[in-house]
């Protein structure tokens, strides 16, 4: 499996319902309400060979009320 994370700004008044979103479809293992420049964190699981462009393209842009997002990649846990 692959980890990686996304950081979601999300339209104004719209993060719980991007959170929800993610929950309801249980595509993300975790999410996180932040601080700063980003609403939400979520953390995501794929398999080694699924591409995580396609997976952000497919199932996290079109979420109503994401208004963009950032992904980091992940290479080794400690």
């Amino acid at each position: 499996m692959q980890c990686f994370f996304i950081q979601f700004k999300c339209n104004l008044g719209r993060a719980y319902d991007v959170a929800a979103t993610l929950a309801e479809r249980e595509i993300a293992s975790e999410v996180y309400s932040t601080s700063g420049e980003y609403d939400l964190l979520a953390k995501f699981y794929l398999e080694k060979d699924t591409d995580i462009g396609h997976f952000v393209n497919e199932h996290i842009h079109p979420i109503e009320g994401v208004e963009r997002t950032l992904t980091t990649l992940t290479f080794k846990a400690f």
